[in-house]
């Protein structure tokens, strides 16, 4: 892979990870709000995790293929956000010490089953194929793809719900940043103590590259399901992002983005594949049947003018969700 396309993929790959730890988080947090009982709040994570199902097979699944009933349902991020939610909604009636007992196993212990592998004439292999299997199954005529294994992702957002405390508001800001740091700081150790060591938590680096590759190599980590190591590097890093942005406030078009980040992300995915539409339909395809970009400049330009289309609108939903009393904009 071209250098420019590898890093580019790579700083990509801390969405997802942050996205399932602070979904964990937000449930603590709306768990305190006043009048919210822990039966309710496990109410609303059932809730709103069904919703996210529905809405993965339903309109995100529509926005990839512009077809109601598509060739292969892709269970992606939003279906393993929604299905952890569901996992948490359960797991909030646990003892505190064994949830964060739970995360810690589930994290660093699940590559011990990366060689459990099933196939579709072995019993258990659709259930084991949403947990931790990359794989296709079928049920009756519809397709199905587990893009994004579940099992990694609970302890994920077990993880957040976990921090869930250092929140509170009797905790000092300084101290809060300081057990921030000292996570994020403490995962991006052993992420480069475990990848020099070269024996778990991902598929080998290896050893006999040089230079730029060398590097590319002990980056290249592996995101479906996500490894020991790819989780300790992203959420390393989210550890560490967390405590800055809260020293000094974000950019205020960010904050505006990050209060409606599930309507930002169905909304670019039509407006993406109404601009893939409208280059393939200008320029024709060039790569086979598929209409693509000549470099990878051209994806950030891409991404940037995305942005400046999105912007104003979702600006306008987060005033909505700010303002108004409506119980289900807390679900969007």
């Amino acid at each position: 892979t071209p250098p420019d396309l590898f890093f580019t993929r790579l700083a990509s790959h801390v969405c997802a990870p942050v996205f399932v730890l602070l979904t964990g988080l937000g449930a603590w947090l709306h768990g305190q709000r006043p009048g919210c009982s822990r039966a309710g709040l496990s109410r609303y994570l059932a809730l709103r995790g069904s919703l996210l199902v529905v809405l993965e097979l339903s309109l995100v699944s529509f926005a990839w293929s512009f077809r109601i009933l598509p060739e292969m349902f892709y269970l992606q991020v939003i279906w393993a956000i929604g299905l952890s939610m569901l996992a948490l909604a359960l797991l909030i009636w646990l003892p505190a010490g064994l949830r964060l007992g739970m995360a810690v196993c589930i994290i660093a212990g699940h590559n011990l089953l990366d060689g459990l592998r099933l196939t579709s004439a072995d019993p258990g292999f659709i259930p084991w194929a949403v947990l931790h299997m990359r794989q296709v199954f079928s049920l009756g005529d519809f397709q199905f793809r587990t893009s994004y294994p579940l099992l990694p992702w609970i302890g994920v957002i077990l993880l957040g719900y976990s921090l869930g405390p250092w929140f509170q508001a009797q905790v000092p800001p300084a101290q809060r940043q300081r057990w921030l740091v000292i996570f994020g700081v403490g995962a991006l150790l052993a992420f480069g103590v475990l990848r020099g060591l070269n024996l778990y938590g991902d598929q080998p680096r290896d050893e006999a590259l040089e230079g730029l590759a060398a590097l590319m190599s002990f980056l290249n980590l592996t995101k479906y399901p996500p490894s020991l190591l790819f989780l300790l590097l992203t959420l390393g890093l989210a550890g560490v992002a967390l405590a800055g942005l809260e020293q000094r406030r974000p950019w205020a078009p960010l904050v505006d983005l990050g209060r409606v980040p599930l309507f930002f992300y169905v909304f670019h995915l039509y407006v993406l594949h109404l601009v893939y539409l409208a280059g393939a339909a200008l320029v024709g395809a060039n790569q086979g049947s598929r209409f693509g970009l000549g470099a990878v400049w051209q994806l950030w330009a891409l991404a940037a003018c995305v942005l400046l289309m999105l912007y104003p609108i979702c600006r306008r939903v987060a005033a909505l969700k700010a303002t108004s009393r409506s119980p289900w904009l807390s679900y969007f």
